[in-house]
């Protein structure tokens, strides 16, 4: 055994609850939370509101499946009420984060957020799973129930681990990097990017997921977070208190709707009739274009034709300039119809088409618009990154296609609806019916984009058109929605390009300016052109909504109405709308990998796995991995079934996979992933995925306690003779609950090690050369345990082609060319083949192993690897000529030169030796007649079996004299050869005093299984009963330790064990396959301890205490083998304390030093020289001056 080298030292919420609000109504609310507001932490924390109600609605909905699977007597219509409302809340909260808090915070802290807008992907194919569970024809089979629970708690696991992951880098990295103000924004934008009917739904439902105390809380951010504008305060805390206040706030609304004055020249008189007077007034118009609302569809249908058209001329002026400079401002008017169209296209999939006809559907064509005009958007900010290099003729002929074809496909998109929707919804519907369609339709779009959407509507309209658009969406607001219809009319007014005010036409009022003057008290005054926002009161509409609308392009916009806007100036904080223009709608299938969506900002894309870089080594254990959490998965639906071989065979199955995932992540943690952050534009970038390996283990501890227990519960009730009806529904219970923890272990490793494919494989491509991916893979290995590569490398191997086994295996033997790992390899390999199983008694099989593995390891090379059979079949002749053969090779390191020649000389004798081996067999196998069968003690007193070197219960029959000795050490110390250890296949027991096959117990009945040591390796024949030892598969040796990726590592450059704590350390190729400098004992091998030298060099410990004690220098190169400067020091006082006689005082010495390797001249002395580059005295002189020089 060898010396590794040690160094130098809540609340439960289901569905949509409301909660009623008491009290004062919602202004004086609003101003209370103004005036009376305590100093709260950050704006930003809010989202940890948002991040429990989800929790709470996933928690009771994973309960309420867990119900369904064990009580056959629940239906599942509200569960499916549920998962739909839950998708649609979390769907929209994550395109909310994905638009507008993580495109704000990758511009000021690069590489977080992209791997959450991938988890959101991987949550949205997860809802998409459940659903298609849930409308599978499944639901008749007896487990589809236990399927749905598992699903749900799978669905629970992956959301509640993201979240977590969110609170603890995302929101303490936007406290950090983002003032109040900023985060106050940030949160505004985010309400305002979530579609306007979704909002109605969402707050109710937030505030009831909290405490009072947090309501009230939240209540205080808000007031924060949205602009100080009355009007957008009344509408977000209506939706936040949800209708159990409308009584009290019905007053107010009908107060803004119907008492409405007629605004004249100088004069205000009061408005004779009510709302519901002009609404019959309306009506009785036979000729109106208000008897068909539904034909506003056509409007739509214009507006964006009519802007394709611009874009369109608008490219075929670029092509005529060739000037490219305002390409920034094309792309975000491309950018703004694409949206618009997709909006439109979900109001039409989500509201029109269903109550029209629910067969109906243009989703094929909505698709096949969003991609074109995801491409045009690819295909300008490919020549605005390409700049001067770009093509300006082939760039300018793809715009003009790609403007063309898009056109084309909505032109006949439009054309078809018009002919087939239109005619039946004005058929079917009355106007009521088809005002609240198309006010559905309006409130799918987000109050971000209805604020630029509604005056470049109503800018292309003409004065009719404009003012029944206007009447028919008030007419089809509820009353809930009174101040939010309002703010919708303001905002079309702005489009409208006279100094009126369609509102006031359509109503005879201006409905906003009344409820302004109500709610300040401020009495008349004239409709002003603009009220802007309180958090940008210097801001225009232009920077308001962070870029140029398209309707100010074609309409010259004077402002006619007094509805504040939003206030975001996303210009500030970077956001906006997203590069990956996404849809929104639930029925379109998950985009593939290769899509935009998965490569977002950073511009990565998918990595062959074919290139064949070292670094694949690592992420070829995903595919075991994957194989694994598959069979868990699928395999846990039959533990109900109480078979106890396929319980035990399960368990191990898992903690298989366990260990080997834990070795994984333990590498990516300690070793891959320091890599990756050391580059530093690669900051960040793998601190989620730490966060999901210990998230991970607690997964696996939790299930391997369930297993823990069902084993348990399963072995009492295999102790009774009738099974109890209570255990029997216990044990059923605690099965559903592991295939559910099966599933969620599956489901979120699976997303974990597909974001890692995305976002850090490709990586090492571009940041890692060659040599580096080799290092690290090398450093991986070297980590790695033999016990951990025995499980290891079948279970990766058993899922690969033959091709990548072959790649893997070769990229290992490239990382450890420099060790005995190839050794090690052939020699378990062998080991464990079913060949290697075959009584010892054949001769062929005494013998070691070693120069077999040579010949196993690469069978297609033609260079003379013999076996022990081809060597005893040799004449003198051929013996000599293999032995020139070997001589020869260039390809053969010099240990493995050595070795077979060693062997060929020596064939003869062996062969020898064998014979009369077998001639001693018939003897017995009792040992009696052989040397040394007898006990040996290590203290004979207290009669410790042993010998002085080690403790063991065993004797060793060595192959090569069929002596017994305790170990190899004794053999040596009396014999006139070695002993190959490895060579060893029998043992004597000191207990029973039979020789038996070598290994870790007595195979006697006598001793009853009696362990020869506490320590056994199946490798070096080694037996230990007192330390604690490993096996090294890279040294090939047994070596002092607790293990590798323990307390000690194996460097693949110095093919040495090294202390953990030595990772940073001078390499010197195999520095340790040499001879101690002082002692000359063979330093690979040895059992002593070795100390690394600052220089590189090693020597033992022991010898190195006792050299230090007069040498500071390294007996090799001459290197300082310490700090010296205290010793430095005292010579300098001693140098300046010296005088020198007159003849030697201008005397020099051109010197040399070891330690800095540099040249330079210095004063005469006899002994001491300092260096002047480092002050150093460790020099030598080459060059003295004639003592004449000075003398004359």
């Amino acid at each position: 055994m060898a010396t590794p080298l040690t160094g130098i030292k809540h609340r439960d919420v289901g569905g949509v609850a409301v909660m009623a609000v008491s009290g004062g109504g919602t202004v004086n609310q609003i101003d209370s939370c103004n005036k009376v507001m305590k100093k709260q932490s950050s704006p930003i924390h809010i989202f940890l509101y948002f991040h429990k109600a989800i929790r709470s609605e996933l928690d009771a909905l994973h309960r309420s499946a867990i119900d369904f699977a064990t009580n056959f007597d629940v239906e599942i219509e509200p569960l499916l009420k549920r998962y739909h409302f839950l998708r649609s809340i979390y769907k929209h909260h994550c395109n909310a984060e994905d638009e507008v808090i993580f495109p704000a915070l990758d511009i000021r802290v690069k590489n977080v957020a992209r791997t959450y807008s991938l988890e959101h992907e991987g949550e949205s194919v997860i809802f998409d799973q459940l659903l298609a569970l849930l409308d599978s024809d499944m639901q008749d089979k007896e487990s589809f129930r236990r399927e749905l629970a598992s699903c749900t708690g799978a669905l629970q696991t992956s959301i509640s681990q993201h979240m977590s992951k969110e609170e603890k880098q995302v929101i303490p990295l936007l406290v950090e990097k983002f003032s109040c103000e900023e985060q106050a924004s940030l949160v505004w934008q985010f309400l305002c990017s979530i579609p306007v009917n979704m909002m109605a739904e969402f707050l109710p439902w937030l505030s009831a997921s909290v405490s009072s105390d947090e309501r009230q809380e939240m209540r205080s951010w808000l007031c924060r977070v949205i602009p100080e504008e009355n009007l957008l305060q009344q509408i977000i805390f209506t939706w936040m208190d949800g209708f159990n206040t409308f009584k009290k706030r019905k007053n107010l609304e009908d107060e803004v709707t119907y008492q409405c004055s007629l605004v004249s020249e100088g004069n205000r008189a009061c408005c004779s009739s009510s709302l519901s007077i002009k609404r019959e007034s309306c009506l009785r118009s036979s000729d109106s274009p208000l008897d068909r609302p539904v034909d506003e569809i056509l409007h739509w249908h214009k507006a964006i034709q009519k802007e394709l058209i611009d874009i369109a001329d608008a490219a075929r002026r670029i092509q005529l300039s060739g000037e490219f400079s305002d390409l920034s401002s094309f792309n975000k008017r491309l950018q703004f119809i694409a949206e618009v169209c997709i909006f439109h296209s979900i109001a039409e999939d989500k509201v029109i088409f269903p109550a029209v006809d629910a067969e109906l559907s243009f989703a094929h064509e909505h698709a096949e618009e969003e991609c074109e005009f995801d491409k045009f958007r690819c295909l300008i900010e490919s020549i605005e990154n390409d700049g001067a290099n770009s093509s300006s003729s082939e760039f300018c002929s793809k715009l003009c296609s790609h403007a063309d074809h898009i056109m084309a496909i909505i032109g006949n998109h439009f054309k078809n609806e018009e002919l087939q929707v239109l005619p039946l919804a004005r058929k079917h519907f009355s106007p009521k019916k088809q005002r609240e369609l198309l006010y559905k339709s309006l409130c799918v779009m987000p109050l971000r984009l209805i604020e630029c959407v509604l005056p470049w509507l109503v800018g292309s309209l003409t004065e009719e058109e404009a003012k029944s658009f206007v009447h028919n969406m008030r007419m089809a607001a509820p009353a809930s929605d009174a101040a939010l219809v309002t703010l919708f009319s303001g905002w079309a007014c702005k489009g409208w390009p006279r100094e009126t005010c369609l509102s006031s036409s359509a109503t005879g009022c201006c409905p906003a300016k009344t409820f302004i003057e109500e709610s300040d008290g401020s009495g008349p005054t004239s409709c002003p052109c603009h009220l802007p926002t309180k958090r940008s009161n210097s801001t225009s509409r232009k920077e308001s909504n962070g870029f140029v609308t398209p309707g100010t392009l074609t309409v010259q916009v004077k402002q006619s109405c007094c509805v504040p806007g939003l206030g975001m100036n996303s210009n500030k904080l970077g956001t906006g709308p997203t590069k990956s223009l996404r849809s929104l709608s639930f029925g379109l299938p998950a985009p593939s990998l290769s899509s935009s969506l998965f490569n977002w900002e950073t511009g990565i894309s998918l990595v062959d796995e074919g290139t064949g870089r070292p670094i694949d080594t690592i992420f070829k254990f995903h595919k075991a991995i994957r194989k694994d959490l598959e069979f868990l998965d699928v395999e846990s639906g039959k533990l109900n079934e109480s078979n106890e071989s396929f319980l035990h065979q399960f368990n191990g199955r898992f903690r298989l996979l366990w260990g080997l995932y834990r070795a994984h992540s333990n590498a990516e943690d300690d070793i891959v992933f320091p890599a990756l952050e050391s580059k530093e534009t690669l900051h960040n970038v793998s601190h989620s995925y730490t966060l999901d390996h210990k998230q991970e283990e607690k997964l696996f501890e939790d299930i391997s306690i369930s297993l823990f227990e069902l084993c348990e519960l399963h072995g009492e009730n295999s102790s009774i003779s009738s099974k109890c009806n209570g255990n029997s529904r216990k044990f059923a219970e605690l099965a559903t609950k592991v295939q559910g923890m099966c599933k969620s272990i599956r489901v979120t490793l699976d997303r974990h090690i597909l974001c890692e494919e995305l976002e850090l494989w490709p990586l090492f491509d571009s940041h890692f050369s060659v040599e580096e991916q080799d290092k690290l893979v090398g450093r991986i290995i070297g980590t790695t345990g033999a016990e951990v590569l025995q499980s290891m490398l079948p279970w990766v191997t058993s899922v690969l082609t033959q091709e990548e086994q072959n790649r893997m295996m070769d990229t290992w033997k490239q990382a450890t060319k420099n060790t005995m790992f190839t050794e090690w390899l052939n020699e378990w390999w062998e080991g464990s083949s079913p060949s290697s199983d075959a009584s010892p008694s054949e001769s062929d099989k005494n013998i070691s192993q070693g120069s077999e593995s040579h010949e196993f390891l690469d069978p297609n090379d033609y260079k003379f690897k013999p076996g022990w059979k081809d060597i005893f079949r040799m004449n003198q002749n051929e013996l000599e000529s293999e032995i020139r053969k070997v001589s020869r090779d260039p390809s053969l390191d010099p240990r493995g030169k050595a070795y077979l020649l060693q062997n060929l000389m020596t064939s003869g004798w062996i062969a020898a030796q064998q014979k009369s081996t077998q001639e001693r067999k018939s003897d017995g196998s009792d040992g009696e007649g052989l040397h040394g069968c007898s006990p040996s003690f290590r203290d004979a007193e207290k009669q410790i079996l042993g010998c002085e070197h080690y403790k063991r219960n065993c004797k060793l029959r060595a192959a090569c004299c069929q002596k017994l000795f305790t170990c190899r050490f004794c053999h040596d110390n009396v014999s006139d050869h070695t002993m190959d250890r490895k060579a060893t296949t029998e043992m004597m027991c000191m207990n029973c005093l039979k020789v038996q096959p070598v290994g870790p117990v007595c195979s006697t009945p006598s001793c009853n299984g009696l362990s020869m040591a506490k320590y056994y390796c199946s490798y070096c024949k080694f037996f230990d009963d007192e330390r604690t030892v490993y096996h090294c598969p890279f040294c090939n040796l047994c070596r002092l330790g607790k293990g590798l990726g323990v307390d000690f590592f194996h460097c693949m450059t110095c093919n040495y064990c090294l202390g953990i704590d030595l990772v940073d350390h001078k390499c010197r190729e195999k520095g340790l396959e040499t001879n101690c400098p002082i002692c000359c004992e063979f330093l690979f091998t040895s059992s002593a301890a070795v100390r690394s030298l600052p220089c590189g060099h090693f020597m033992h410990s022991a010898c190195f205490q006792a050299y230090a004690c007069t040498h500071y220098i390294c007996p090799i190169c001459s290197k300082s083998m310490g700090d010296m400067s205290v010793y430095f020091g005292m010579l300098d006082a001693l140098m300046a304390s010296e005088v020198l006689p007159d003849d030697y005082r201008n005397r020099h010495h051109d010197i040399l030093c070891n330690d800095c390797d540099k040249k330079g001249s210095v004063p005469f002395h006899w002994l001491y020289h300092k260096c002047g580059s480092c002050g150093s005295y460790n020099t030598r002189v080459i060059k003295v001056d004639p003592i004449s020089d000075y003398l004359n």
